[in-house]
């Protein structure tokens, strides 16, 4: 059997698969916190009680993380997990297991589930769009997934759109997860209701400056005209990212995932259409194909199993 972790910058998920099925046996959640020698121990443990509580052995393990994973098993840089960042997870994991282990980004990972088992299925050349706080991409291109020299590939919501647009907490002016994220669509709806066209967003959040994505996507479910408008205009701003994914590598379907999946079909319609617009050449291509992503929380966790299951 295999396990895949997905370490955020709270939890730790945990997943024991079958990977001649993709079959979830068992699942395990602990806190992510401490440095990196106690997160090791932390997963170690999770281990464990998997093992103890299914009797299955564990061939191999993958872990996914959000930030700059590289081949090495060392995480270069994140912002979620500041105290993993130059720790060698992935070799004092295996030391600890005694299994070999795959260290990857979480988004990468959750494309080769979603490539494996989800909304991926069928298709040799596409993006998985991880739309939450922020936005993490994968790719699978000729049937195989991309994760570049370092295994930094994916790294898209830092990719700039408006080289002259306002400042990023990372520095950058102007990059895509500024205009089309979970926290995008939250200030698009402060705006909106400062300027007096979301009005039903102060009466859900108690004031303008309360109002979150979740409520403009509840709104918009509700109807409210608004609503409907500020989502709008958030999926014109993740379909002009998209349409530059499609123009550099030919993509034929994009996936949709993430805390912002959950919006369904008004999210997944919307990127469709604006897409169609913004895309140069539409008319003379293949349709690209948009869809809801399959797998949920389990994704980033599932596919970082899989992942390491192609070591053995």
């Amino acid at each position: 059997m295999i396990v895949g972790f997905d370490v955020g910058g709270t939890n730790a998920r945990a997943l024991l698969i079958d990977p001649s099925t993709g079959d979830v046996l068992d699942s395990a959640l602990a806190s992510s916190a401490g440095d990196g020698p106690h997160l090791v121990a932390t997963l170690v443990g999770l281990v464990d009680e998997m093992r103890t509580g299914s009797g299955h052995p564990v061939d191999a393990a993958g872990v996914g993380v959000a930030g700059l994973a590289h081949r090495s098993g060392v995480v270069r840089y994140s912002p979620n997990l500041p105290n993993l960042v130059e720790f060698p997870i992935g070799p004092e994991l295996e030391r600890a297991l005694g299994v070999p282990v795959n260290v990857g980004n979480d988004a990468t990972a959750g494309t080769w589930a979603e490539a494996r088992l989800g909304a991926g299925r069928g298709s040799d050349n596409f993006a998985f769009v991880a739309l939450g706080t922020g936005i993490g991409t994968g790719f699978v291109l000729d049937g195989r997934l991309v994760q570049g020299a370092s295994g930094f590939a994916g790294e898209s919501g830092h990719m700039v759109v408006d080289a002259h647009g306002p400042e990023h907490i990372t520095g950058q002016r102007g990059p895509w997860e500024y205009f089309a994220s979970g926290t995008a669509l939250g200030r698009m709806g402060r705006e909106a209701a400062d300027a007096g066209r979301f009005d039903r967003g102060r009466v859900l959040a108690g004031s303008a400056e309360a109002i979150t994505g979740h409520h403009v996507a509840g709104a918009a479910a509700d109807g409210d005209p608004g609503a409907i408008l500020v989502l709008d205009g958030f999926c014109r701003e993740v379909a002009r990212g998209v349409a530059n994914l499609v123009l550099v590598l030919d993509l034929e379907r994009i996936v949709l995932g993430g805390g912002l999946a959950d919006i369904g079909e008004p999210l997944r319609s919307g990127v469709g259409t604006w897409l169609g617009e913004l895309l140069v050449g539409a008319d003379h291509r293949p349709t690209v194909e948009v869809v809801l992503a399959e797998l949920g929380p389990d994704a980033s966790a599932l596919g970082a199993g899989l992942m390491a299951a192609d070591l053995l």
